[in-house]
């Protein structure tokens, strides 16, 4: 028996040295993280920042993301993640001036397997690189944060693009109009790399931006695919992302999407009903993501 092990372990290293010698990179995982952290100056009583803080951050810790998008973050919230996430580092911009005042769609990523190479901001509008611009029937204005990213631990795979973001919540115009300008800014700033966008996009799949998003544009089919549809392909009661701060509350739309290139594979997706003593982390669920990377973007 031992003597039968010890073969399968050889030819297995044996496939895998050959895989590299040939040049193509195995199979490794990526774990991302979208998560809505509710703006920290809001008036939430029992649920304000500083009663939730910490177990938002338990939350967070308890995924391990490797890629982690955040929504609604304050520059106080931003700091206070940071702190407390060592193996991390962040880029943001605040929305209102492209520094630091207003909400960001603050990023996070673990440093100890990504190196920045590359990184940038702009706003859901017709002018995209005016900073605190906003166009359409948007009732606030809108960013974009994107960073390009190489894997230190995997040095033959090519760099990924990854997108965070967080759509309207009234204008039904400004979250098409920002479907599309998000569509064409992945393909050309990352047009043969592979991509994950994660987001707040605050509407359904049954609406224009996930088709947009993920579907065809005229007859051009989308790069991105719906990592959480990947892997649950049939819809079900119980799959909404706001709670509102109710534990229970499971009602409502799907808008917090997690997005990636044809070429990974979904391993699982998934809504995080993380509570304690009926008290939610913030007043979404994070959604999560786990990916086999290598494939084509």
């Amino acid at each position: 028996m031992m003597f039968a092990r010890l073969i399968v372990l050889l030819l297995g290293s044996a496939l895998v040295a050959g895989q590299i010698a040939d040049g193509a990179e195995p199979d490794h995982e990526l774990r991302v993280m979208s998560f809505n952290i509710r703006y920290g100056t809001a008036r939430d009583g029992d649920n304000k920042w500083s009663k939730r803080r910490k177990f938002l951050v338990d939350t967070i810790r308890a995924f391990d993301p490797d890629l982690l998008g955040t929504q609604e973050t304050l520059d106080f919230q931003r700091d206070f993640i940071a702190a407390q996430l060592h193996d991390y580092e962040h880029f943001s911009a605040g929305r209102n001036d492209g520094k630091e005042s207003g909400e960001m769609a603050a990023v996070f990523y673990r440093s100890t397997r990504f190196e920045k190479l590359d990184g940038g901001h702009f706003w859901l509008s017709k002018t995209p690189d005016v900073p605190g611009s906003k166009s359409w029937d948007s009732s606030l204005t809108r960013i974009v944060t994107w960073l390009k990213l190489r894997d230190k631990l995997h040095p033959r795979a090519r760099p990924l693009v990854f997108f965070n973001t967080h759509f309207d919540h009234i204008g039904r115009e400004a979250r098409l109009r920002s479907a599309e300008l998000l569509r064409r800014r992945v393909d050309a700033l990352a047009p043969e790399t592979p991509v994950i966008v994660t987001g707040d996009f605050n509407c359904g799949e049954d609406q224009a931006p996930h088709a947009m998003l993920f579907g065809l544009s005229g007859t051009q089919r989308s790069r991105l695919v719906d990592t959480y549809r990947e892997a649950h392909p049939d819809a079900e009661a119980g799959e909404g992302t706001f709670s509102g701060f109710h534990a229970g509350r499971v009602e409502g739309a799907r808008i917090d999407w997690i997005g990636c290139s044809r070429g990974y594979r979904v391993l699982s997706a998934e809504i995080d009903h993380t509570e304690r003593d009926g008290h939610t982390p913030s007043d979404h669920f994070p959604v999560t993501a786990i990916l086999t990377t290598g494939g084509t973007p």
